[in-house]
């Protein structure tokens, strides 16, 4: 079994051009937990998943993935996770079957077209919309076939990028479900958001990144849901500064 702890940043540093970005945050996510990163622009959100990701550098301090640093063993690190961009980068010509066939292939694993179509039931894609091109899905359908994906990965770990930027109110709401499904089922789901009220719904803990510091951090109550009112007045604080 793998360890507890699924994503670690420890003391971290991050310049790009010169200047930091990322000032010594330090936080981990662990196995069943959903942990929202909240900021706004610039705050240093998603080069801290860029850093996972081992797309950036760390001038010093250190993230570690599944136990492993990052910087040593970043091949390793790289294969216990899946990334969700804001935009996720499917073909539009394709179907949602064909897209998920090519990716895993790519990917070099194998699928049956049975684990694809669990897989898009898991995510709750229509069946009648499997077959027709992406170019014709609604962003909140892309992104179930983007997370369809990372199940058929079968990583530990889900890194999501403002993932639910551009979704209608339902389509918000049904993407938490399932990310809260997939983190009750035991991966560990890191989610980069500058949205309070999503924040709030979905994640176990929450923290505020704000001029690359970690200023904050909340934790949901046994049962309950980190307050949202609490939250945005802290973020509101910040914004306002």
């Amino acid at each position: 079994m793998g360890p507890r702890l699924k994503l670690e940043a420890e003391q971290l540093h991050v310049n790009r051009g010169g200047r930091p970005v990322l000032s010594g945050i330090s936080f981990a996510v662990a196995a069943g937990e959903v942990y929202g990163l909240l900021g706004g622009n610039g705050a240093g959100k998603s080069t801290t998943l860029s850093t996972f990701l081992g797309f950036v550098p760390a001038a010093s301090g250190r993230v570690k993935v599944n136990g492993l640093d990052v910087d040593r063993d970043l091949a390793a690190a790289r294969r216990s996770m899946a990334y969700l961009p804001e935009a996720a980068s499917l073909y539009e010509h394709l179907d949602a079957r064909e897209n998920l066939r090519y990716f895993v292939q790519l990917a070099g694993m194998s699928r049956s077209t049975a684990d694809i179509d669990l897989a898009l039931d898991r995510v709750s894609l229509a069946a009648g919309a499997r077959g027709r091109p992406l170019r014709e899905y609604s962003k909140g359908m892309r992104q179930k076939v983007a997370i369809a994906l990372a199940i058929l990965r079968d990583t530990d770990i889900l890194l999501l990028d403002e993932p639910t930027s551009g979704l209608d109110p339902a389509a918000i709401d049904e993407f938490h479900a399932l990310v809260r499904g997939l983190a009750d089922a035991g991966k560990a789901i890191l989610m980069v958001t500058h949205d309070v009220y999503g924040a709030c719904q979905v994640a176990d803990r929450i923290g505020l990144l704000r001029g690359g510091q970690l200023v904050n951090q909340f934790a949901a109550p046994t049962g309950g849901r980190i307050d949202t009112e609490t939250l945005h007045r802290a973020f509101s604080a910040g914004a306002s500064a």
